[in-house]
């Protein structure tokens, strides 16, 4: 079977293509050549870039295999992720991959504004000797602000508290037992503006954060203030900073990210008290690294048809070690409804009972989703457009999370109704060490039988010597029996049988009509 084939569209270091291993083919190409781009993504099943490559609507379309599009590092301005959504393609990133880089970058722009270190190496070098005009301020016993209390705002206030800053801080997501635990006191946007000699920006880019440190929150802010910004260029207004700058409002500011890249003619080129980097974020040797090592490490995991937690464009997020054993369960339990159903799904509810309950089990209901649909469209169904599919078909979903359960640990319940009215409801479980999926439900019969490759379900009237009829129409047709449950109910009985190989629906019809069995379904739970 060959190898998947893994794209390396730009350089990255040694320890990325290690961490993929060796289970993949791994062919490169300069991804910021679009001619030489296009012509390498027919026949790749994963592409690994980073800011140079253009992954939009044309490049995804091209790339015929395509399950998986990894950006080393953490911006995603290069790759059309609804595109990728559209296609069922994961997209992910390395979204902690430079948080200590730029925690430490935002401390050295902290440090310089503090120094005036940008206009006395300037002016040394230009031969001059201005030590009485560079006078600067210490950090201790300064009131620093930290607008965005995410994880690299949390990594700044153990910094700045190294060298007895103040903190005070604004996010609007933050609970005041976080923000205590960091040792930050929470404010508006307001107080913190007034009450800080240095303000440094860790927001998120969105409609709502662009410009929010403009004109009017910089005429609110404390005189002589300093201002960072290493998050993302635009929630600094750079033309409104440089007019506070002249005036003297702002004393000094650092910059590192720009709203446009390279910033040309930005106003604030011209002012000394004003220090520049080039988006340096995450540009240190371990940052890059880290963000190739993580990205190698989830392009394995996509391709093997895991779910990736932080995928962005999947509904997953974290993953609870209990509940990582139903993912592969409730997808199969998708598959069985699929299987079972004799007109499409309007509505799936899922129900988890049992231990797990009180846990994130979300990641369920799109597994369920990835099975229901996988035997239905002709399109390959991910954990990404699965959820699209259900959209575009007019399938809502409920999901349902309780304590109660009787014989089991725990128990996933799929009830599915369909266009005309069916209810098809199939239960399942994994159980012991070796975490073996099994069948425990179908449609009101209790039953206990390992999920495996290939099932028959019959139901029929209740009877002597059913059985032996099945085994011997199933022995005639050279189908193996591997295991077998039946369940009787109000004078029916439902068999399901474990054969070692598929089998089609034309045998299994003739087996049912030997038996005169009321209803019958092949369900085949390994892909073709």
């Amino acid at each position: 079977m060959p190898k998947p084939v893994v794209l390396i569209a730009e350089n990255l270091s040694p320890a990325t293509v290690e961490a993929l291993g060796p289970d993949f083919e791994i062919r490169t190409c300069n991804g910021a050549d679009r001619g030489e781009l296009l012509a390498a993504l027919p026949g790749a099943d994963a592409v690994l870039i980073r800011s140079a490559t253009q992954m939009d609507a044309e490049a995804i379309a091209a790339a015929d295999r395509l399950k998986v599009i990894a950006r080393a590092g953490v911006g995603l301005d290069n790759v059309d992720v609804p595109a990728a959504t559209r296609a069922g393609v994961m997209v992910v990133n390395a979204p902690t991959s430079n948080i200590v880089s730029a925690a430490e970058l935002t401390m050295a722009h902290i440090l310089a504004s503090a120094r005036n270190f940008g206009a006395g190496h300037t002016s040394l070098k230009a031969g001059q000797w201005n030590r009485s005009k560079l006078t600067g301020v210490e950090l201790y016993e300064k009131t620093l602000g930290i607008v965005g209390l995410g994880r690299i705002g949390g990594l700044i206030a153990e910094r700045a508290k190294a060298f007895g800053m103040k903190l005070v801080g604004y996010d609007p997501y933050i609970t005041q037992a976080r923000a205590a635990q960091m040792g930050v006191s929470v404010m508006s946007l307001d107080e913190v503006l007034e009450a800080s000699d240095f303000i440094t920006v860790h927001m998120p880019k969105t409609p709502e954060t662009i410009g929010m440190i403009g004109r009017e929150a910089l005429a609110k802010a404390k005189p002589g203030v300093r201002i960072v910004n290493v998050a993302r260029g635009g929630i600094v207004d750079e033309e409104a900073l440089a007019e506070a700058v002249a005036s003297g409002q702002v004393a000094g500011a650092g910059i590192d990210v720009w709203s446009v890249e390279p910033p040309e003619g930005s106003p604030l080129m011209d002012l000394d008290a004003v220090n520049v980097t080039p988006h340096l974020g995450a540009s240190t040797a371990e940052a890059q690294e880290k963000a190739g090592v993580a990205v190698a490490k989830s392009v394995r995991r996509a391709l093997s048809g895991e779910l990736v937690p932080d995928a962005v464009n999947v509904a997953g997020g974290a993953i609870d070690p209990d509940v990582r054993p139903g993912i592969p369960l409730a997808e199969r339990l998708g598959r069985v409804v699929s299987a079972l159903a004799e007109s499409p799904v309007t509505h799936l509810r899922v129900e988890v009972h049992g231990e797990i309950a009180d846990k994130d089990v979300s990641v369920l209901t799109l597994s369920a989703l990835k099975g229901l649909f996988m035997d239905v469209v002709s399109t390959p169904v991910s954990y990404v457009n699965a959820p699209v599919f259900a959209e575009e078909r007019g399938l809502s979903v409920e999901s349902i999370a309780d304590h109660e359960v009787e014989a089991f640990r725990n128990l996933t319940t799929l009830v599915a109704t369909t266009s005309d009215g069916q209810q098809v409801r199939v239960s399942g479980t994994v159980t012991g060490p070796k975490l073996i999926q099994k069948l425990t439900e179908v449609n009101g019969f209790e039953l206990e039988i390992q999920l495996a490759d290939h099932l028959l379900v019959f139901r029929y009237q209740d009877r002597p010597g059913i059985i032996g009829q099945l085994g011997q129409a199933l022995g005639a047709a050279d189908i193996n029996i591997a295991g077998m449950q039946v369940s009787p109910a109000d004078g029916e009985a439902l068999s399901v049988m474990a054969v070692d190989s598929p089998v089609t629906g034309e045998v299994v019809a003739a087996v049912a009509g030997a038996v005169d069995a009321s209803s019958f379904s092949v369900v085949n739970l390994v892909e073709d």
